[in-house]
């Protein structure tokens, strides 16, 4: 089984190009983010068209979450608990039946936390960010406790460590790297979850996003922010992770690319 997470930056944006990157990767269940839509004018026949099932939690204009599949939804669960004023489309879960048993995928588009600092103090946006890990946190510990394969898999606006970044001292202040939001992240992966990449390759400066400004690509300029973080019950299923950088080459992409994990479920 292939389980890819790709925030797309405008779903309806990249409809010249997703469906091609689908029907040459071929993963099994993808978790898009930033699809930019309400879940009325996501272009769902397209890839029900290439065999996926489609869910959805959208957001005008901003934000939004889906998850195809060509495996049926056994469940499907949209919001992230813990916030109930939260109208904010940032998580989407689903469950579908794996070899063996249960698979639980959730697509997730953390907060990005920029400015980080306003007047000296902890902004409102960067609060936010820390507030919506605490109730990821919380939440993950609650689906750890079902020992099932777990995938949380998304744009986690987290850079991990300086080896995840072209310059870090260039990052130092910024949301995305601050120290605060590694004990988030840290806090997170202690709960019993791994990252498939860091498991299966573990390369340095290998980068999943690549801003659009300042030839950020070419110069490969880049951070590694999209991740997939596994259960102990997928990750000992886990065999291989690819992130398709290739996909930054092609005409208007967007600022991220995919990153597959492949496991036997």
């Amino acid at each position: 089984m292939e389980i890819a997470s790709f925030n797309v930056n405008s779903v309806r944006a990249r409809m010249h190009s997703l469906p091609v990157w689908l029907q040459r990767a071929k993963p099994d269940i993808v978790c898009l983010q930033e699809i930019k839509t309400i879940d009325e004018n996501f272009p769902a026949q397209v890839f029900e068209d290439l065999g996926y099932n489609v869910a959805l939690h959208g957001q005008k204009s901003y934000n939004g979450v889906a998850v195809l599949s060509k495996l049926p939804f056994e469940e499907v669960t949209a919001r992230l608990p813990g916030d109930e004023a939260d109208a904010q489309a940032r998580y989407l879960e689903v469950v579908v039946s794996g070899k063996t048993g249960p698979v639980r995928v959730a697509s997730i588009y953390l907060p990005n936390g920029n400015p980080a600092l306003e007047d000296g103090e902890r902004s409102a946006k960067y609060q936010y960010k820390l507030d919506w890990m605490a109730r990821l946190k919380v939440h993950a510990q609650k689906l750890l406790g079902y020992e099932e394969a777990l995938i949380l898999a998304g744009d986690y606006n987290v850079i991990p460590t300086a080896d995840d970044i072209y310059d870090a001292a260039l990052w130092a202040d910024d949301a995305l790297f601050l120290p605060a939001t590694h004990a988030a992240y840290n806090a997170l992966k202690w709960l019993g979850l791994t990252s498939a990449y860091e498991q299966v390759d573990g390369r340095t400066h290998q980068y999943t996003y690549w801003d659009y400004q300042g030839g950020a690509r070419p110069k490969n300029h880049g951070i590694r922010i999209d991740h997939l973080l596994c259960s102990a019950q997928a990750v000992d299923q886990l065999k291989s992770v690819r992130i398709d950088d290739y996909v930054r080459d092609g005409e208007k992409p967007s600022d991220h690319v995919p990153i597959i994990g492949v496991f036997d479920l």
